[in-house]
């Protein structure tokens, strides 16, 4: 891996999301912000709130990644078995974090509200686990290693992710361009691989699209160096000039 890139993995648990139930808004906002700092992305999973499943798959993700991100069950309930599951992931207890404890009842007291049991569960964490702050509703987040576990509820979700983001290393950022083409995939897949194989480099995407009866695609171009994503721009554009002078539709 090279100092250019920095990558990313995200494990969004619960049963609501495979059920269809709850309709997933953190993996775009994660997507969006780790774009936009010089993130990349490679890889999300979507699992059940099954101890053993969440473990797996987050022993499968934190090896190849620079960071995993997760998002749900980290609340009171008896289903919120995430902490338990990083706990077991990592071989350390899951216990009352004190200053957790501390911020939580402080919250409760000052809001009139018992700090009960199940409440005290979300103050549960891996021993060692560093503080991820939540500005919506106190009980907090947690970092272990390079795991960033934070709460399902998009609005919190995204508070927290915006108290981490600061603390992360950062690669170069992709560069990307556009190039609107009139014909389908059918017709570019040939000259378009020939692209993809002179500039590798860069990543060329393919998005087609079917509006009046007619196919066509938008061509999207991304690389970190500048001279690298012009030169491939210009052969893609080269391309659908070359089919539009030949007129293959």
């Amino acid at each position: 891996m090279t100092n250019d890139v920095v990558s990313a993995a995200m494990l969004a648990i619960g049963d609501e999301l495979l059920s269809g139930r709850t309709k997933d808004k953190n993996i775009g906002h994660l997507a969006d912000i780790l774009t936009a700092v010089g993130i990349d992305l490679k890889e999300v999973r979507i699992v059940p709130d099954e101890e053993d499943r969440i473990v797996d798959a987050l022993n499968a993700l934190r090896p190849n990644y620079d960071y995993v991100f997760t998002s749900g069950g980290i609340g009171p309930t008896h289903d919120d078995i995430t902490a338990d599951a990083i706990s077991k992931a990592f071989g350390v207890p899951c216990e009352h974090d004190a200053k957790a404890m501390k911020l939580m009842g402080d919250a409760y007291t000052a809001r009139g509200m018992e700090f009960t049991e199940s409440r005290q569960r979300m103050a549960r964490m891996p021993r060692g686990s560093i503080h991820i702050d939540n500005p919506v509703s106190t009980a907090p987040g947690f970092n272990i290693g390079n795991v960033y576990v934070m709460a399902g509820v998009p609005s919190i979700f995204q508070a927290m992710l915006d108290n981490v983001i600061p603390t992360l290393k950062v690669g170069k950022q992709l560069l990307s361009r556009s190039v609107n083409c009139p014909f389908g995939e059918g017709t570019i897949a040939i000259p378009l691989r020939d692209i993809q194989a002179a500039f590798p480099e860069t990543i060329i995407g393919s998005y087609p699209k079917y509006e009046n009866n007619k196919f066509s695609t938008e061509l999207v171009i991304r690389a970190r160096d500048e001279e690298k994503l012009a030169a491939a721009e210009q052969a893609v554009k080269a391309m659908v000039e070359n089919l539009s002078a030949t007129k293959q539709i």
